[in-house]
């Protein structure tokens, strides 16, 4: 059996490249750190490390080993909280990851229930798209991942069967499943609002220059986004990116991507700067508003919001009263694995070319905040584990506590 302390030194070394670094990171003294690597290669008969220079390098077997490692201890640490939780040895520490526009919004909301109903808990939040914080989920450095994908209403279900439908079927969404099929089974996901999403155009009151479409225009469909095609585009994330080109394939035409950002607050300032047009969920608009801009509902497409947990049911008690606080900052419904979507409000369908009517501005929702403010002293975090893509953009975590 493997040694777990052996794995920790492992994970240590190809978290910070070096067994210097790694010793300094574990109190360890060098010798001991060489000392362990050399008795875990014994333990597997594997080359586990090699030495490049005057450092060293995790081999092939090295790098699967020091991931499943990661993995192995995150679990490990998170039986360590739960189990003391249940022991009554300290309050908890919950652990929540989720993507920028949920920061900005429902997370903070719900930090702050849960401060005003459980003020011993420690609540820690990490920045991660969602492709990032459900590999944290599973890895156990997060307790909860709260993560989104895009998916056809019910409005753009029926247009898209309809014969009079402004596009192929195949062009339209389909439900985005970030999870993989082998890895759906020990994931439990729960819905805890959808949202609308944006056409965000510059404001030409405000900004002056020709409009995108005409100001009469607060809606339309997939298929009107042709009226769009000479437009310079500004993409998301790469999920976000993804729904765009599928939204814009749904139209007839490819999108001239001019500038990528998954800074919502800057991807208004270049809207507003004329320097192209975006799509937004409601929660990116509801975090932060650029005065500058214009939008449009965009029909038969919506965003949903998923809290993601780990493991078989029942969750243990401190995610219990996370998820509480969330449903309770989001206005979703009562305890329940499947929430509803709300019933769309009915709209009729129009030709692509013809002028939209203007229906009754649909108000984003806006749950009520708690009296009291959210506590602001920083706790030190643990350090995350190391990605797979050279090229993804790092998390940023943010700790407080609510002692």
């Amino acid at each position: 059996m493997l040694d777990v302390t052996r794995l920790r030194v492992l994970v240590a070394v190809s978290r910070h490249g070096s067994v210097t670094a790694a010793a300094h990171a574990l109190n360890y003294a060098q010798p001991s750190v060489s000392h362990h690597l050399a008795r875990l290669e014994a333990e597997t008969g594997t080359k586990l490390v090699q030495r490049v220079g005057r450092g060293i390098r995790l081999t092939d077997a090295g790098r699967l080993l020091a991931e499943r490692a990661t993995e192995v201890i995150g679990r490990l640490d998170a039986a360590e909280n739960e189990l003391a939780v249940f022991a009554g040895l300290r309050a908890g520490r919950l652990r929540l990851a989720a993507f920028p526009s949920a920061l900005g919004t429902i997370v903070p909301t719900a930090a702050a229930i849960l401060h005003d109903r459980h003020p011993g808990f420690d609540l820690r939040l990490t920045e991660a798209e969602p492709p990032e914080a459900l590999r944290m989920l599973r890895a156990g450095y997060v307790d909860v991942a709260l993560i989104f994908r895009h998916e056809p209403d019910d409005a753009g279900a029926a247009r898209r069967a309809a014969p009079h439908a402004l596009a192929p079927a195949a062009a339209l969404d389909d439900p985005e499943i970030p999870i993989a099929p082998a890895d759906r089974d020990d994931l439990r996901e729960q819905v805890l609002l959808s949202e609308p999403m944006y056409l965000i155009m510059p404001d030409t009151a405000v900004c002056g220059g020709d409009p995108p479409l005409a100001t009469a225009v607060t809606e339309l469909w997939p298929a009107d986004l042709a009226r769009l095609s000479d437009q310079r585009w500004i993409a998301g994330c790469d999920r976000c990116r993804e729904h765009l080109l599928r939204q814009c394939a749904a139209a007839g035409f490819t999108p001239r991507i001019s500038f990528t950002t998954d800074d919502f607050v800057a991807a208004q300032a270049l809207v507003t700067a004329g320097l192209g047009v975006t799509l937004l969920p409601a929660l990116a608009l509801r975090a932060a508003r650029n005065p500058g801009i214009r939008t449009a509902r965009l029909r038969g497409t919506r965003r949903s919001v998923v809290a993601i947990r780990y493991g078989e049911a029942p969750d243990p008690p401190a995610t219990t009263l996370l998820l509480d606080a969330l449903r309770a900052a989001a206005g979703a419904p009562g305890r329940s694995e499947s929430v509803s979507r709300p019933e769309p409000p009915v709209v009729s369908a129009v030709p692509a070319g013809s002028a939209l009517p203007e229906p009754a501005a649909a108000p984003l929702p806006s749950p009520p905040l708690p009296s009291r403010p959210l506590p602001s002293r920083p706790l030190p975090s643990r350090p995350l584990p190391s990605g797979r893509a050279a090229n993804r953009r790092p998390s940023r975590c943010i700790g407080f506590s609510t002692l």
